[in-house]
């Protein structure tokens, strides 16, 4: 039985994608979590707006006319389907890859999307206040590690396996600096025990938005500080969200490529995510917060976008967002050629 078949670029390119849109979907709901939990009582249009510029939605959010409030938010991720950046468009965008990926992936994938689609069509505005909301995002969150669970264990895996994994581990390392960056100033000297002890408990909140809290605990000493919670997120290789162990497993799908299917066009890529790890990896967290934290999660992000355009200007039909000069901007997507 051969099990050589060259994949189609078209093929490769919807895995890459559908998995993008996935954990994108996914991510949004913990950013959309974190962002009520650390809301401010007379801060609210702040703490909100703030998910909007960490995304780099200011001008998509000023197009749809909307007005810096809480609830626009709200409605602007999750409800708003005209948003490419929202919710219900990501998923649309994944099932729409699902649909064309029908010879490749399995019956329960598609099925197990179909009906996740179908549920979050059905939003009402009603589930976007107090307590639903976070509800609403732990359906959500539901509903994305189910499709992975099920594409784990059904999925076969030959290249297109590995061009999912990359869509994922690149958006997911992006996800992650963004979680993170939200609560960046937090690093600032705390003034007296009761805003130290208020500063751990929020970054105790962004571990567990992560879902790193156990995690996290294992290794953190017990009076652990916000340049621990920066570390387990940046550079621990054995969380699976963190940004350090993502470039990492980037490394091995690309070298699988190379190796066994002979793809010569990962050179570049390659030599992207090697100077990613290193910048990552070998690079004590106290000098990161030292250089400037923020500055540094941009770098990241800038150099994920670049990454995932060598790999698609390498293998898909068209990649769109390098051409039309739209790689610093989170909201990177899919362009049909």
């Amino acid at each position: 039985m051969t099990r050589d078949t060259p994949l189609l670029a078209r093929y490769a390119e919807g895995l890459f994608w559908m998995a993008r849109y996935l954990e994108r979907v996914e991510n949004l709901a913990r950013l959309v979590d974190v962002t009520q939990t650390f809301e401010s009582p007379g801060h609210e249009i702040e703490s909100w707006f703030a998910l909007v510029r960490i995304n780099a939605d200011e001008a998509g959010f000023a197009k749809r006319g909307l007005i810096p409030t809480a609830e626009s938010v709200k409605f602007f991720y999750l409800l708003d389907h005209d948003n490419p950046t929202s919710i219900p468009a990501s998923l649309e965008a994944a099932r729409t890859n699902a649909r064309t990926l029908r010879p490749l992936i399995s019956t329960e994938m598609w099925t197990q999307l179909n009906v996740f689609h179908r549920d979050m069509t059905r939003i009402a505005e009603a589930e976007l206040q107090g307590d639903r909301l976070s509800r609403l995002c732990g359906r959500i969150k539901e509903g994305v590690q189910a499709h992975t669970g099920i594409t784990d264990g059904t999925f076969f895996r030959d290249q297109g396996w590995f061009f999912y994994q990359l869509g994922r581990l690149i958006e997911r390392a992006d996800q992650t600096t963004r979680l993170l960056d939200i609560r960046y100033h937090l690093l600032m000297p705390a003034a007296g025990e009761e805003r130290r002890i208020a500063e751990l408990t929020q970054w105790g909140n962004v571990v567990r938005a992560a879902a790193g809290y156990h995690a996290f605990r294992r290794v953190a000493p017990p009076g652990f500080t916000p340049a621990d919670v920066v570390a387990f997120l940046i550079t621990d290789t054995a969380f699976p969200r963190s940004v350090g162990l993502c470039v990492t497993q980037m490394e091995w799908c690309l070298t699988q490529l190379r190796r066994r299917y002979g793809l010569r066009g990962t050179v570049a890529a390659l030599e992207r995510v090697e100077d990613l790890r290193a910048g990552i990896v070998g690079r004590p967290v106290e000098q990161i917060i030292a250089d400037g934290l923020h500055e540094f999660l941009d770098r990241v992000q800038s150099d994920l976008i670049q990454l995932a355009s060598e790999i698609g200007t390498a293998f898909f039909r068209d990649w769109r967002p390098l051409a039309d000069g739209q790689g610093q901007s989170q909201s990177q997507s899919q362009t049909a050629a």
